[in-house]
């Protein structure tokens, strides 16, 4: 029997059925096993044993949906594993089988066609369902707050006029006794607290309005949806604190650059890991995460420098860093934002800010460093020349001699 060179299964994910085809080289000839399992995890068993019995050593799957996950927990301990776009692989229109289409992937794979996609490991893939559960309570908290922020709006209360923050300690305070139906003024306005008490008089003209029972019902329910919430984020934040105790180092180096909090750190850490090994240099981590120039070029004219979509968290993530950054005195990122403002617009320089950022991310984790803040840097020689011929553009389109204005200002030579 002649030996098997290479065995590369390729499976066609569905909810409900997986089509599976083993592609394995014998010298000159190819041969091809096909089995349809079921996505149970008995029949991802199976699948596993029956791959095994074909020599399989690579698997590579389509990312559909979210059902490509259980197969790919099934099968990581015992083989390669590969994962690629469905846009990627997907047939011509009118000549798509399921079979076909796993025989495609396996044929592909092979021959070194096919780029794969970032799937980390358990414990990051763990890390990353907290945090971006996270976010997505953080989001129910807006919304609940402008929920509330509408419901005072109906009874005539005009709390968010006065209050900066409606959960804060004073603007939680009073939305506790609204919700018992208090609507003495005195009373309510007596529950601020620090420099609010010096607003006592607008609290009490805001507070003069009234809620009818309904509201004060739909009030009590949406206090109660922020209070599970918080909790909610706040067990999260004890299960990621334990979750990455040993990585401390790399969260107290991503601390250090300017708009990085704790919890943008654990997001970074989150999404690229400790070290970042997947990537291979700075430049490619941003075009993963999809924060610098894209190309759309054709006929040797680039039509568009709109960026890729990437990665949707980490691009969310790192303009908030940007924004943060910017709005930090004595920083790079400051003095490189009102650099390019001019040029590009502040969304153009902040998102240029945002690259920028991110590859500073990969060296500080890449390359265990730490950051350095270089601070503002003065204007050099050529930045005065320029800006001087911009100012005497601006001056000459005002229909001003500059020459007459510094003649009448200069004192005449001796």
């Amino acid at each position: 029997m002649e030996a098997v060179y290479r065995s590369v299964a390729g499976i066609d994910v569905h909810k409900k059925m997986l089509a599976v085809v083993v592609r394995q080289e014998r010298g000159e000839q190819v041969e091809y096993e096909k089995r349809q399992f079921g996505t149970n995890r008995a029949d991802i068993q199976h699948l596993a044993a029956w791959l095994q019995a074909h020599g399989a050593s690579e698997v590579v799957m389509e990312s559909t949906a979210q059902y490509w996950r259980p197969v790919w927990n099934g099968l990581e301990p015992h083989f390669r594993l590969h994962l690629t776009h469905p846009l990627k692989t997907q047939a011509p229109r009118g000549r798509k089988f399921d079979f076909r289409d796993a025989q495609r992937l396996a044929d592909r794979w092979s021959a070194g066609d096919l780029q794969e996609s970032f799937v980390p490991g358990s414990e990051q893939r763990a890390w990353r369902w907290l945090t971006r559960r996270r976010v997505q309570l953080k989001r129910e908290l807006s919304v609940v707050y402008s929920h509330v922020e509408g419901l005072l709006e109906q009874g005539g209360i005009k709390l968010s006029a006065v209050v900066s923050d409606l959960f804060g300690v004073s603007g939680w305070a009073m939305l506790e006794h609204i919700a018992q139906g208090v609507t003495d003024v005195e009373v309510l306005a007596g529950e601020a607290r620090g420099v609010l008490r010096q607003k006592i008089l607008q609290l009490k003209e805001a507070l003069a309005g009234q809620l009818g029972p309904v509201y004060l019902l739909v009030l009590r329910q949406q206090m109660d949806q922020v209070r599970l919430v918080r909790r909610q984020v706040e067990d999260i934040n004890q299960a990621l604190a334990v979750a990455m105790q040993e990585h401390l180092a790399a969260l107290h180096r991503l601390s250090k650059i300017p708009g990085v909090d704790l919890y943008a750190a654990q997001e970074l850490v989150a999404e690229i890991g400790p070290k970042a090994a997947a990537f291979a240099s700075a430049e490619r981590f941003a075009s993963w995460v999809g924060v610098c120039p894209g190309s759309q070029q054709s006929a040797g004219v680039n039509y568009s420098h709109r960026s890729a979509k990437g990665n949707p968290y980490l691009r969310r993530l790192l303009c908030q860093i940007a924004w943060a950054a910017i709005h930090t005195k004595d920083t790079f990122f400051a003095s490189l934002f009102a650099r390019l403002k001019p040029k590009v617009q502040g969304k153009g320089a902040a998102w240029a800010v945002a690259h920028r950022i991110a590859k500073v991310v990969w060296l500080v984790l890449h390359q265990e460093v730490e950051y350095q803040e270089k601070g503002s840097a003065p204007p050099n020689e050529r930045t005065l020349v320029r800006k001087f011929k911009r100012m005497l553009r601006e001056f000459r389109s005002l229909g001003l001699d500059v020459r007459a204005l510094l003649d009448q200002q200069l004192p005449a030579a001796p």
